[in-house]
């Protein structure tokens, strides 16, 4: 009897002890008495916003400083717009410290989200985005095809004063381009990249010879190209009274190689899978 009155005397005692411990750490009190009041945030951003980051961390600061949930603070912050991931820490006695990386938008992907410098997709929805990032199309788990090509094609196009505007890769695995200006380029299912090395070799010939304008390229021939031109638009200080003349049609031209072409010379790249 002795023995049982001993230990529920332990279990009481125990409980005196771990019971304002445990209080403490749930918030229920202590939050008045070793409050959170200083927020400190450190990490290079440009666009995610301060106010909103302080209201998302204001309902975990206000449970005090041993109560505060930081994984679930952490995690809510990671919600917010631009931010690509984020650590939240608490100092002693009354700081809530917050460590901020952004996302550094390479891409916008399809209609809704973007893609960042790291190569992670993030909705676009409720940010401003910038407009002179390239458009990419494509099924999300070929992303690093889909860069690859990109970063090939620009630097192919790039001396020529041509820009990248768009790589698309369809259902069915065909590539295409889209210029600067709205040229689109087809690369086709198979050999896009030597497609488009061949391509651009003859390229600046192909413009020296036109004083029209390139609207479409189809690469996907053995050897030669389908090309379709069409006029280019009369300057504007030439513009006058009179009722323009209509446009003169598309016109489209194959081009033909007169001896098999020659491989695709090393471009330097590694581990691009071909589309």
């Amino acid at each position: 009897m002795n023995a049982m009155l001993r230990l529920v005397a332990w279990i009481l005692a125990l409980a005196l002890v771990a019971l304002p411990v445990v209080a403490v750490l749930n918030g229920w009190i202590g939050a008045s008495q070793w409050p959170l009041k200083r927020l400190r945030v450190t990490g290079e951003f440009e666009r995610v916003d301060p106010a909103a980051l302080r209201k998302v961390l204001l309902p975990y600061a206000q449970r005090g400083y041993f109560a505060v949930d930081l994984a679930a603070a952490r995690n809510a912050v990671a919600k917010l717009a631009w931010v690509e991931r984020a650590e939240v820490r608490k100092r002693w006695p009354d700081v809530l410290e917050v460590v901020v990386v952004e996302h550094r938008p390479f891409a916008r992907w399809g209609g809704d989200r973007l893609l960042s410098e790291q190569g992670r997709l993030f909705p676009a929805r409720g940010i401003e985005v910038p407009a002179e990032l390239p458009l990419f199309v494509g099924p999300e788990t070929r992303v690093a095809e889909v860069v690859a090509l990109y970063n090939q094609s620009r630097a192919l196009f790039a001396p020529l004063g041509l820009r990248v505007e768009k790589v698309e890769l369809d259902p069915r695995g065909s590539w295409s381009l889209g210029l600067a200006g709205g040229a689109q380029i087809v690369l086709g299912r198979s050999e896009a990249r030597a497609r488009m090395g061949r391509f651009v070799r003859l390229l600046p010939q192909l413009l020296a010879s036109q004083t029209r304008v390139l609207r479409r390229a189809d690469l996907r021939y053995t050897n030669g190209f389908a090309l379709m031109w069409e006029d280019a638009a009369p300057p504007r200080e030439a513009a006058n009274d009179a009722a323009p003349a209509p446009a003169a049609p598309p016109r489209t031209a194959a081009l033909r190689f007169p001896n098999p072409p020659s491989p695709f010379p090393n471009s330097g790249l590694r581990n691009e899978s071909q589309g």
